[in-house]
């Protein structure tokens, strides 16, 4: 499947873009896709590790990434925790 990931506050500024295309069937192998073309960016690496994660539109929670299934023109959202919390 193909999509986007979208990121937000600090994981886009760790990111140095707001989006980039996925190709990958699980949440958790789109991650580790982003984490491989990211190895340059610690801070990205890191930031991903404390993210909670929307897909199309839906939080993830505690599901395991590789049960999380993306869909075709789909959409991951990575949210850093924000202040105030």
């Amino acid at each position: 499947m193909s999509g986007t990931v979208r990121y937000w506050a600090a994981a886009k500024s760790a990111a140095g873009r707001a989006e980039e295309p996925y190709l990958a069937a699980t949440l958790a192998e789109a991650l580790a896709a982003v984490r491989a073309a990211h190895t340059g960016r610690p801070e990205l690496l890191r930031v991903l590790a404390i993210c909670s994660f929307l897909v199309d539109g839906d939080p993830v929670g505690g599901r395991e990434h590789a049960g999380v299934p993306l869909t075709e023109g789909g959409t991951v959202e990575v949210l850093p925790p924000f202040a105030g919390g």
